[in-house]
């Protein structure tokens, strides 16, 4: 019965956002939580979606920029692994121009697409329990954005998929990835030849990268006192989890 009242009392805190001098939270899989010394419930919350708030700027404008991608060896898209073969088919053949073509303009429209994420992660920030916050907030580096990862991916998906394509199309990748596989599939098989279909392939780099960067950021916060650069996370992030 006492467990019963506990959870109820729990829940009810929970939907409330808070309770005045109740500290105790109990998340999905009835794990009691519980706040520092010090710390409200409000606190925690808000400073847990502060740090992945800060997360998704820096990743928003590392990558949503020149060379954010074609710039940066560890985010730089090259062509589909199966079109990687029509890449060195086409250079053998002399025809280097339009593959380097192909690839500069496939990571200016993942550059240019990132930008359309923010308001996508933002919500998905704000939709964050009080619970879900407590629990990432005592967990160590990179918790926040497993979370947030396994939380956002399939709506990220479907909903950047048309800006990600849109975003192709304004800086001609489709075009110039399209003329390089349409002019290898003339040179092969029926059976051989691929699809030029290229949305999909930036969707999901441009997704990791975007993933990447937020646990990057969230990692930093966690571990470096200076990247605390407000009196909320200091306070949050300060305390002895």
């Amino acid at each position: 019965m006492n467990k019963v009242i506990l959870l109820s009392i729990s829940l009810a805190c929970i939907s409330l956002s808070s309770c005045d001098g109740f500290h105790k939270v109990v998340n999905a899989a009835g794990t009691i939580l519980t706040t520092p010394s010090g710390l409200s419930n409000d606190e925690a919350s808000g400073g847990i979606k502060e740090a992945l708030g800060n997360g998704l700027s820096v990743a928003v404008l590392n990558l949503n920029r020149k060379d954010g991608f074609l710039g940066n060896d560890f985010y730089k898209l090259l062509l589909p692994p199966d079109a990687q073969k029509v890449e060195r088919t086409m250079r053998g053949l002399g025809l280097s121009k339009p593959v380097d073509r192909a690839i500069e303009s496939i990571n200016r429209g993942a550059e240019d697409a990132v930008g359309f994420a923010k308001d996508i992660f933002v919500t998905a920030i704000k939709q964050m329990t009080l619970a879900d916050a407590l629990s990432i907030v005592r967990g160590g580096q990179g918790v926040a954005t497993q979370y947030f990862k396994q939380k956002t991916t399939a709506q990220l998906i479907a909903a950047f998929t048309p800006s990600v394509q849109a975003s192709l199309q304004k800086v001609n990748a489709t075009k110039f990835y399209g003329d390089v596989i349409n002019n290898y599939n003339t040179l092969v098989p029926p059976a051989k030849k691929i699809n030029p279909d290229l949305t999909s392939y930036v969707v999901e780099k441009t997704t990791d990268a975007l993933f990447d960067q937020i646990a990057k950021e969230e990692n930093n916060i966690r571990a470096n006192p200076v990247a605390r650069t407000t009196d909320l996370l200091k306070k949050v992030f300060g305390q002895p989890w």
